[in-house]
């Protein structure tokens, strides 16, 4: 990206009020205008027109620390190797990079490249950013890894609302708007129905949260299917008539009710 194909004001608007159908949101009723025009000039500065050291991910300051040592991965950050390529076509060293890049790389790189795009290889997105993620490598058993793992540190606060909850004696149609819900819905409510995962703290106005007593209070099956269906205006609700047909609208909304919706005791 080049200064002069950016504009300040064209950034200006775009921190001011947002950029619809992205998860850039709004920040006029955060910052000042003040504020605003130097958070752009800062961007503008640094890492357009001066291609500042902190614009690379990949370096010591960033706390990539002889990046190099993870080499055997970087065929399939490229693409130059499948991550789907058969595992017997690999050197043992293209074995062990696939194995790096799978556990680790493919948090930022997703999948890379696949030779079949099949259900497999589906994307979804997840809720596991790298917020306190240290790349620093620690020494284990003589062996160089990373000095904290997201999955073990707990590092990111978002990653404890993809966990589904385990409820039991589901109908049958609640166990369908389940299967539906936790594959479609989840990605902005999150798998807790909180809309407190990675998608839906960036999303304005946020997802409801379907656990929220007061703002699902009075809260009927008949209403629900009628939100999922038309969706809600001025929020990111969408319509989901044109994806899921009666019965399956009707089944989410069975399994929301019981699975989240607050009920009087």
């Amino acid at each position: 990206m080049r200064l002069e194909e950016l504009s300040r004001e064209a950034m200006i608007r775009s921190v001011a009020d947002g950029r619809e159908g992205s998860a850039m949101m709004a920040f006029d009723s955060v910052l000042n205008r003040a504020e605003i025009e130097a958070v752009v000039d800062y961007v503008r500065t640094v890492f357009i027109a001066g291609n500042g050291i902190n614009t690379r991910y990949h370096i010591p300051e960033n706390g990539w620390e002889n990046h190099q040592r993870y080499a055997s991965a970087f065929p399939f950050a490229t693409g130059e190797i499948a991550l789907d390529a058969p595992l017997d076509q690999l050197t043992p060293e293209q074995r062990t990079g696939r194995q790096l890049f799978v556990t680790s790389c493919v948090t930022c790189h997703d999948r890379s490249k696949v030779n079949d795009e099949g259900e497999l290889w589906n994307p979804r997105a997840v809720s596991f950013p790298r917020g306190g993620y240290s790349n620093k490598a620690a020494v284990l058993d003589g062996v160089a890894v990373a000095s904290k793992i997201d999955a073990l540190s707990s590092a990111t606060p978002f990653s404890r609302h993809e966990i589904a909850p385990q409820i039991e004696g589901l109908t049958s149609q609640e166990q369908l708007g389940e299967e539906i819900f936790q594959a479609n819905c989840a990605f902005c409510h999150g798998a807790t129905g909180t809309g407190r995962n990675w998608v839906g703290s960036f999303l304005q106005p946020h997802p409801r949260d379907l656990t929220d007593a007061e703002a699902m209070r009075g809260m009927t099956h008949q209403h629900l299917t009628k939100v999922i269906a038309e969706g809600l205006a001025e929020t990111t609700m969408p319509a989901w008539r044109g994806v899921l047909n009666v019965d399956e609208i009707d089944a989410v909304a069975a399994y929301v009710m019981r699975a989240f919706v607050p009920h009087d005791e």
